[in-house]
C-alpha cells in the first residue's frame, strides 16, 4: 500500500524540509518503503515538521497558509487517510460534498439549486469557518477519532502527525492546534471533524428545534443552511455560533443571514 501510495504521486510537487522528492525516493523504493513499513509496525515512525508557505487566497488579498510535509510522510499520511476513508465514507452523511470520493462541488451547487427552487425555502445563510484548518484542536479531533477507531497505534500516529511541527523561515515551531491545508490527511480529518461538530449536530439536534423545513450543504468547512421561516434562521445562527464555539471555532465575520 505504501508503494502504491508513492506511484499516486506526481513528479512536479514541491518537496517537505528534507528536499527529497518523487524521483529521489524511487532510487531506492523496495528498500524504503520496507524501511518505512518496520518503522509504522514498531512505532518508530516519527513524521517531520512540516514546510509552511503561504499561496494567495482566492477572493481576498489575505494569503492562505499551505504545509508541504516530507515526501516520506506525504506517503504515510496518503494510507492513513485511505484508511480512514474507508472506515467514514459509510457514515458520512448526504449533505457532505467536499473531498469525498464521486462528489464535486458541482454536485454540491446543484444540491443546492435543487433546494431553493424546489423545497419550502425563504432563507439562507451562507456559512464559512474563521481559519479552520488552523484552528481544529486536536484533544477534540482524537476524540472524534475515537468513536469509530479503537487501534491505539493508528491514533498514536495521527496524533504525532497533527504534532509534528511546523517550518517557517528557518525555524521550527510546535503545532499547538490546526491541521494544515497542503498535506494528504487533512481533507479526511476536516470531514471527520465537521461530521461530528457540524452534521451529526445539524440533523439530529438543530432542525428538531425548527418547525420549517431546514436543509444544509457543506463542502469542506464551507456551508450554507436553508430554512423556511426568518425567526428560525436567525436562531439557527445564534446555535451555530455557541456550537463552534465549544469546539474552539468561529464564524468568519462577513457571514449573515439573508
Amino acid at each position: 500500500m505504501l508503494r502504491q501510495c508513492h506511484h499516486e504521486f506526481s513528479r512536479n510537487k514541491a518537496p517537505g524540509i528534507d528536499k527529497v522528492t518523487k524521483d529521489k525516493y524511487e532510487e531506492n523504493l523496495l528498500e524504503n518503503t520496507t524501511r518505512l513499513h518496520e518503522s509504522l509496525k514498531k512505532m518508530a515512525y516519527k513524521p517531520q515538521a512540516v514546510r509552511r508557505v503561504y499561496i494567495p487566497k482566492q477572493g481576498s488579498n489575505q494569503k492562505r497558509p499551505l504545509g508541504i510535509p516530507a515526501y516520506e510522510d506525504k506517503i504515510v499520511q496518503l494510507a492513513v487517510s485511505k484508511v480512514l476513508s474507508s472506515i467514514y465514507e459509510q457514515d458520512f452523511l448526504d449533505c457532505s460534498y467536499g473531498f469525498r470520493p464521486g462528489r464535486s462541488a458541482h454536485d454540491a451547487l446543484r444540491r443546492l439549486n435543487d433546494i431553493i427552487m424546489t423545497k419550502k425555502i425563504n432563507w439562507v445563510v451562507d456559512a464559512d469557518i474563521s481559519g479552520f484548518f488552523e484552528h481544529v484542536d486536536h484533544d477534540w479531533m482524537m476524540k472524534c477519532l475515537g468513536v469509530r477507531i479503537k487501534d491505539s497505534k493508528l491514533l498514536r500516529i495521527i496524533a504525532r502527525m497533527l504534532k509534528a511541527g511546523i517550518m517557517e523561515e528557518g525555524k521550527i515551531k510546535a503545532s499547538l492546534e490546526g491541521t494544515l491545508q497542503g498535506g494528504n490527511i487533512s481533507p479526511i480529518l476536516a470531514n471527520i471533524y465537521l461530521h461530528y461538530v457540524l452534521d451529526l449536530w445539524f440533523e439530529k439536534v438543530a432542525k428538531k428545534q425548527f418547525k420549517g423545513r431546514a436543509y444544509m450543504v457543506r463542502y469542506g468547512d464551507d456551508f450554507v443552511c436553508c430554512f423556511q421561516y426568518e425567526a428560525e434562521t436567525k436562531r439557527f445562527y445564534q446555535l451555530l455560533a455557541e456550537r463552534l464555539k465549544k469546539f474552539n471555532l468561529n464564524l468568519a465575520e462577513r457571514q449573515r443571514a439573508r
